[in-house]
């Protein structure tokens, strides 16, 4: 069992925090904010090379991590055939991420962990929304031509709308990556406020597609932009991309996200996806939210994981906390 108090990440997070939260509503495009910015890239490599030495998490510290983790993950599901029932199964493991005899070890019966949120193609929102009814874990959905986004804009924009009038609770966009490889902020954070405006309700998530913008300083610059223009989250990638999640570029993210909250005072949120598969890489993540951002970024109002398969190796390596032996995958229920 863990000892909460001793571990002191899976204790809820206190009202005053929870109640300071709000979305972020933009503010207008200030390109004196990042025209001059600089991203060292060699400093910026070492830092995210010792993040792994400087820390070690071991036994029930890990354990309560990992827990926090699943709390945190996007269970994710977006391929080309995927079908009603399977968004159900997934649904059914959303509800239910660890297995109950491993929750109970834990001592999480009384409040076993769910995932943050299920995300799905658009036409696939209505099945997750029924299958998730009652449990609290609200639908993603990616929208806006994922994961290219080279349809025109009022389709991207009716898609928005359409997941929104589905039942989405939060819509995951993908921007184009050519305004910010030629420099063209305005065109950039005009897209970005139109999609916002067409979430209407549902929380933006700007996926910057990172692989594809080339430079530090262009991925920086974006995220900026896309803060300014209304996203409530800022993402990575697509998953799709050559390159997805790094440690330096969701670092500079990072830096991007404390220097809007230092001039806005607002917070917004981080979602790392693509290439992220074990348990090893969500304390990497987990690490580097809490040493760049502090403990409020451990809540799944300010931090997902966009991940698939990596549930299954956090199930293992709890399993193997509970009972000291490493479990065969078969043991544990596909994601």
């Amino acid at each position: 069992m863990i000892d909460f108090q001793r571990t002191n990440e899976l204790v809820p997070t206190t009202a005053p925090l929870a109640e300071s939260l709000r979305r972020n509503g933009g503010t207008p495009l200030h390109l004196d904010w990042f025209a001059d910015a600089r991203v060292n890239r060699s400093a910026v490599e070492r830092r995210a090379a010792t993040l792994t030495t400087r820390r070690s998490i071991k036994k029930e510290y890990q354990a309560a991590w990992l827990v926090k983790a699943v709390t945190c993950i996007d269970l994710t599901t977006l391929a080309g055939d995927d079908t009603p029932g399977r968004v159900r199964r997934l649904a059914s493991k959303a509800r239910r991420p660890i297995r109950a005899d491993v929750v109970a070890a834990l001592g999480l019966s009384a409040a076993p962990p769910t995932v943050g949120a299920v995300c799905v193609y658009p036409t696939m929102v209505g099945p997750a929304v029924k299958a998730l009814e009652g449990s609290g874990i609200p639908v993603a959905s990616v929208a806006t031509g994922f994961p290219a986004g080279l349809t025109p804009l009022p389709q991207r924009l009716a898609e928005i709308r359409y997941a929104v009038d589905e039942g989405a609770h939060e819509i995951d966009i993908v921007i184009t990556r050519a305004h910010v490889l030629l420099g063209n902020w305005d065109a950039l954070y005009d897209e970005v406020s139109a999609m916002r405006q067409a979430c209407g309700p549902a929380h933006l998530k700007t996926i910057l597609g990172t692989g594809d913008l080339k430079t530090l300083r262009n991925v920086y610059k974006a995220s900026m932009v896309a803060m300014m223009a209304g996203a409530d989250f800022i993402k990575t990638s697509t998953g799709k991309e050559d390159v997805n999640a790094t440690l330096p570029v969701s670092l500079t993210m990072l830096r991007a996200l404390r220097d809007y909250g230092e001039r806005t005072g607002v917070r917004v949120g981080f979602k790392p996806a693509g290439g992220l598969k074990t348990a090893k890489d969500a304390l990497t993540w987990l690490m580097l939210m809490k040493e760049e951002l502090g403990r409020p970024w451990l809540e799944p109002k300010l931090f997902r994981i966009g991940a698939s398969s990596m549930l299954a190796d956090i199930e293992r390596q709890l399993e193997h906390f509970v009972t000291g032996r490493y479990a065969s995958g078969a043991h544990h229920a596909l994601s």
